[in-house]
């Protein structure tokens, strides 16, 4: 037997619903801006029309969600960085093989969409800040992920290091070798273990 639901609660059923849909058609409409990205449109050439059909909602609900396009594009950065930096700041600092492990995985998913905001950043302030924002992420995950490896450093010698660390785990270096000259995966894993296991000595 069905009852139906009456008075506070009945309205807070109701109330919760609408919004577990409303969040669910936001969730959809960043996966779908975010695809766009994937599949190599320039950020120039995505208009809240395609968005909204392909989310299959009216360009009228994206507006009334995100305001406008430079505001779509920021929710999407802002949860594609959230996501990446709840993944890779599971790695353990000190922990060589894990971090690489971790690293891979992350350019193995997104590595392409990196490459092509780096690509278009001179063409949109908004791509500028976003790549910005991503050096500095990998900036400081780097420092965090081989602090134990630059303990005992100072000055310039500290951050030379730094900047080694920093250079070997660019994403360029995943394209020059597992694009590029065609490295599997693990491959790819052990090179950049190579790179980095003399970065590590104790002298």
């Amino acid at each position: 037997m069905t009852y139906m639901k009456s008075g506070a609660s009945g309205r807070s059923y109701v109330m919760t619903k609408r919004a577990q849909s409303a969040a669910a058609t936001a969730e959809r409409i960043l996966d779908v801006a975010a695809g766009e990205f994937v599949v190599g449109t320039p950020i120039a050439g995505i208009t809240l029309e395609a968005v909204a059909a392909r989310a299959g909602v009216t360009v009228q609900t994206v507006l009334r969600r995100f305001g406008d396009k430079d505001k779509l594009f920021s929710a999407t950065a802002e949860r594609q960085a959230a996501r990446v930096a709840a993944e890779r700041d599971a790695a353990v600092p000190g922990d060589l093989a894990g971090a690489v492990a971790n690293l891979a995985a992350h350019y193995e998913r997104d590595g392409h969409l990196a490459l092509r905001l780096l690509a278009e950043e001179s063409s949109s302030p908004f791509l500028a800040a976003v790549t910005a924002n991503g050096r500095a992420y990998h900036r400081s995950w780097c420092a965090q992920v081989f602090g134990p490896f630059l303990d005992g450093l100072n000055g310039d010698e500290r951050d030379r290091r730094l900047a080694q660390f920093i250079a070997v785990c660019d994403v360029y270096v995943w394209k020059l070798l597992r694009v590029d000259s065609g490295l599997g995966r693990e491959a790819y894993i052990q090179a950049i273990l190579e790179l980095l296991e003399p970065l590590t000595r104790r002298t």
